[in-house]
């Protein structure tokens, strides 16, 4: 086979099945649609439905600093005109809205991720999609985007957390951790003297400890914590309602459309998450109907969930007045409404964690489907004698994230997860299109309406999402292109499995 050929071979469908039910590689079966759905809920839902609600309620100014932070958007419509301070309209309280468009976009996404989960119940998500479809070269980029994805997002968010946990101990028992202990090591670029961010790396290791243990012991947690965080939302929701003040909601709409869809792409990135669903599909008890349950029900949840938080929270004050760090904490404290700003403590550091746990497990998935095909070392692959989990790569994993997190303040690098998630989402498109083509008598336990209109659409949204992100993100994304294209030359494309 010739070289250039040997980098697009995909992979047979039936053949990914077989090697998923060989004896050394076959995992527990333990998830129904339910647990499926409160995994996707679990990523979807953190505490920025409480922040960024706000922000893009109210707006943001966006001081570019050099032609590097401009988006790609802006440069190409106003070309050095764009280096300068941009203001963001907000979308008011039409900020529901925009979350009402957003989730529409998603839903392009979510379609697609559901046929093909119906089609190849197999870990990896779009790597393993990619695979069958675009071939071996694709599906190697989108598994290194998603390694990307998982790892920096969850280090963001134990970074959070380690904050949040400072909180709780100094209101409830009056203590602190010391900065030394709990604080980056490293915050722009410049060492701060701190030590060690110690709470950051110990809920992570407390959460892979967790899912070595086995996916029903992990998928129990996860849903507990799902339910007390929308438990604290609906208290929110209800208990805050009888504070709204119509006359807030006017007018609707105070910057015009241009306001709902400056919103819509701010909050773009609260609905990430949904498509980890599919990584529990070697998991799932019955993979082709309740994958594309799951992914779906997850998504029209979080929507429901986060229209009502964005209507009362518009209700309850002025639309000005929420572009804070913490936008409901500070209106409930205003407003006296102390029982409820605590449960949104809750639901905040609950949303947090079952977040972490949740991407920590589709991260360990991804690593163990590259390395039973060969890309990545055959030690990710091992599974556990008894608890039947991947905990070779559930560890390093775990440790890939959290040491990170103990040093860096890595906020700063939360671009480089939407980058490689639109890019990822693209894929999944294509594939779509592609195994409609390719092979249109394979059973399907979920079709996509409007194909392959509506795929062709997830991937041009995607696409204008990806050219909004900052020029200095793309610079970093193909950065890590070219790392991951090394690693595949030197290690993927000799150890392959399909090549053997």
């Amino acid at each position: 086979m010739p070289a250039v050929s040997r980098l697009f071979r995909t992979k047979d469908i039936d053949q990914l099945i077989a090697d998923a039910e060989a004896p050394e590689h076959r995992l527990r079966k333990t998830l129904g649609p339910w647990s499926l759905t409160a995994l996707g809920i679990g990523a979807v839902i953190g505490s920025g439905i409480f922040i960024l609600t706000g922000t893009a309620a109210a707006g943001e100014t966006l001081s570019f600093h050099s032609i590097l932070h401009a988006p790609v958007l802006d440069l190409l419509r106003y070309g050095p005109d764009a280096v300068s301070t941009i203001g963001r309209p907000g979308a008011g309280p039409a900020i529901s809205l925009s979350f009402l468009l957003t989730a529409i976009a998603c839903a392009f996404a979510a379609l697609c991720y559901a046929e093909l989960a119906s089609m190849i119940p197999i870990a990896g998500s779009a790597y393993t999609y990619a695979y069958a479809t675009l071939g071996e070269l694709f599906a190697w980029m989108v598994g290194w985007q998603l390694i990307l994805e998982y790892a920096v997002s969850n280090m963001a968010v134990a970074v959070g957390f380690s904050a949040h946990f400072n909180d709780i101990l100094d209101s409830l028992f009056g203590l602190r951790l010391p900065p030394q202990l709990s604080g980056p090591v490293i915050a722009g670029g410049v060492l701060t003297g701190n030590w060690f961010n110690l709470p950051a790396l110990l809920i992570l290791l407390v959460l892979t400890w967790l899912l070595v243990r086995g996916v029903r012991e992990s998928a129990g947690a996860n849903n507990f914590m799902v339910l007390v965080k929308v438990g604290a939302i609906l208290i929110f929701v209800i208990g805050a309602a009888r504070a709204v003040d119509t006359g807030n909601w006017r007018p609707f709409m105070p910057n015009g459309f241009g306001g709902v869809l400056t919103g819509a792409a701010i909050v773009f990135f609260t609905y990430i998450g949904f498509d980890s669903v599919s990584t529990a599909a070697e998991e799932a008890r019955n993979p082709q109907k309740d994958l594309p349950f799951g992914i779906l029900a997850s998504l029209a949840i979080c929507t429901a969930l986060y229209v009502s938080v964005a209507l009362v929270l518009t209700g309850i004050a002025d639309w000005r007045t929420l572009n804070t760090a913490a936008p409901v904490v500070e209106t409930l404290k205003t407003l006296g409404l102390d029982s409820i700003r605590r449960w949104v403590g809750v639901g905040a550091i609950m949303g947090m964690v079952s977040s972490l746990l949740v991407f920590q497990y589709g991260q360990a998935r991804v690593w163990y489907a590259m390395s039973r095909d060969g890309l990545l070392p055959s030690a990710f692959s091992r599974i556990h004698p008894r608890h039947r989990t991947p905990h070779v790569a559930t560890w390093v994993a775990g440790l890939f994230v959290g040491l990170p997190a103990g040093i860096w303040d890595v906020g700063t690098f939360a671009d480089l997860a939407n980058i490689g998630t639109l890019f990822a989402f693209a894929a999944v498109a294509a594939g779509v299109i592609v195994l409609r083509r390719t092979q249109p008598e394979r059973p399907r336990g979920f079709r996509v309406p409007g194909a392959p209109w509506v795929p062709g659409l997830s991937i041009l949204f995607c696409l204008v999402l990806m050219l909004s992100l900052p020029l200095q993100t793309w610079l970093r994304f193909f950065a890590w292109m070219a790392a991951g294209a090394a690693v595949y030359w030197l290690f993927g494309r000799k150890h392959s499995a399909l090549a053997r």
